[in-house]
């Protein structure tokens, strides 16, 4: 992915590292951490305090109240988000629909459910020109979503 990130001048987030320095507010907060000795692995549902944080962010950005106790879990990056999500909602035997081109855990993340795997090309956009998609948008343009059509007549998705 990083040599196709490269070649087409894309933003890269497939892999775990940035091009680019970390801000020099976060390299001051890991030293304040190793000197003040907070070495220690965080509870694996995200530390109180982190959780407290995001209740508050989703409540300032989104006006939802929610639990932080209950409602809200902080992984270690975005594939162990999918799979935990996938083991809760996905039974064995279910058909789970992955879309072509796909981050390559999709597939292993299927197999572990129990689901069979159902590849399909993602449709085409229905233009070439960059599309700019606002945060709190109502709607989004009916190109960005999936055709049924293109999944097949016999899948199914939970």
């Amino acid at each position: 992915m990083t040599r196709l990130a490269n070649e087409h001048g894309a933003i890269n987030l497939a892999q775990g590292f940035p091009n680019f320095p970390a801000p020099d507010v976060l390299k001051e907060a890991a030293v304040q951490a190793i000197q003040a000795d907070v070495n220690q692995y965080a509870i694996t549902w995200g530390t109180k305090r982190l959780r407290d944080a995001l209740a508050r962010k989703y409540a300032e950005w989104y006006g939802m109240e929610v639990d932080p106790e209950a409602e809200i879990v902080v992984t270690c990056g975005g594939t162990e988000a999918m799979a935990s999500a996938l083991l809760a909602i996905v039974d064995p035997g279910d058909e789970v629909i992955v879309f072509e081109p796909f981050y390559e855990n999709y597939g292993p993340d299927a197999i572990l459910c129990g689901a069979r795997r159902r590849f399909r090309r993602a449709p085409a956009p229905s233009s070439s020109a960059p599309r700019t998609i606002r945060r709190g948008a109502s709607s989004r343009a009916a190109s960005s979503r999936p055709s049924p059509s293109c999944a097949g007549d016999t899948t199914h998705t939970r």
